[in-house]
């Protein structure tokens, strides 16, 4: 009789069954004629015994292990706190000190100041033009002069004007005029036939008193159109001009040199503050305001 081998392998398990089986005393010889084939197959075929082992159901067999053992678990919450604080940390901005906003306090004109450390290509005439015409006339500069105005008539600074809404409209215009023609000898005509830089560059480096000094210089040096320092052309000579300037709209009583070197040697003055004021700008903005632009 001829067995396939599907039959051969379904045999044996019925044989292995009834050997297994608790209190099975048969032995494969018993069961099956000596020279069968099934008695050859059952001899020749090892037989694998299985150890089940019970699963634990607190660590469910599929769940993946960890890809390294931790030895403390309060050290592996420490040092996921620790991750967690140093993602969420941001990092440092490198250009925070020194770096300049365009306007100072979201109102006061900052067109010209350069943050530390930033290169810039050469100012064209046109730059040095559209400088001038913002910080003439952008809507802070109305609201400043009025300022300017309302101090100097409460001060008397020029009798001639008198008191009252007539006497201020006079210090306004007076005082605007000012403005607009300081600015343009300082900023735009001076600067454009010399070649000299308009541009106030921040130190933003070393103590408080290095900076102020520094500040306070550049009353007197500025950058040329090339990148070099040179004489402060433009506002030595830009504010005598504007003082002379001046002459031929105040009154006769305010034309006389001494008023004219006074409004000179003033406006030289508050430039060099309002150079320190750019200069130490970016500390308190960090420190205090924290405006991006």
């Amino acid at each position: 009789m001829r067995f396939s081998k599907r039959s051969s392998v379904l045999a044996l398990g019925l044989l292995l069954a009834g050997v297994c089986a608790p209190g099975a005393k048969a032995s494969t010889d018993e069961m099956l004629p000596e020279g069968s084939t099934l008695e050859v197959a059952a001899r020749n075929q090892p037989v694998t015994i299985a150890y089940l082992t019970e699963v634990s159901p607190e660590a469910p067999a599929d769940e993946p292990l960890p890809d390294a053992p931790v030895a403390d678990p309060q050290q592996a919450r420490a040092g996921s706190a620790t991750g967690s604080a140093t993602s969420t940390t941001p990092p440092a901005d490198p250009l925070s000190e020194g770096r300049q906003t365009k306007r100072i306090l979201f109102v006061v004109p900052n067109f010209r100041a350069v943050s530390a450390d930033q290169h810039l290509p050469p100012q064209t005439i046109k730059e040095k033009f559209k400088t001038t015409m913002l910080d003439s006339l952008d809507y802070s500069s109305f609201i400043f002069v009025a300022g300017q105005a309302g101090v100097a008539q409460t001060n008397s600074s020029y009798p001639e004007f008198g008191q009252g809404a007539k006497g201020y409209g006079r210090y306004y215009w007076h005082t605007l005029a000012d403005a607009i023609n300081e600015n343009t000898f300082v900023e735009f005509i001076i600067p454009s036939i010399l070649h000299e830089d308009t541009r106030y560059y921040t130190l933003g480096k070393g103590d408080f008193a290095k900076r102020v000094g520094y500040a306070f210089t550049r009353i007197i040096i500025t950058r040329s159109d090339s990148g070099h320092e040179t004489f402060n052309a433009s506002e030595i000579l830009g504010a005598g001009a504007f003082s002379g300037v001046a002459n031929f709209y105040y009154p006769s009583q305010e034309r006389t040199l001494t008023k004219t070197y006074q409004r000179w040697v003033t406006n030289i003055a508050i430039d060099g503050c309002t150079f320190v004021f750019k200069e130490v700008w970016p500390d308190i903005n960090n420190a205090v305001f924290h405006q991006k632009d």
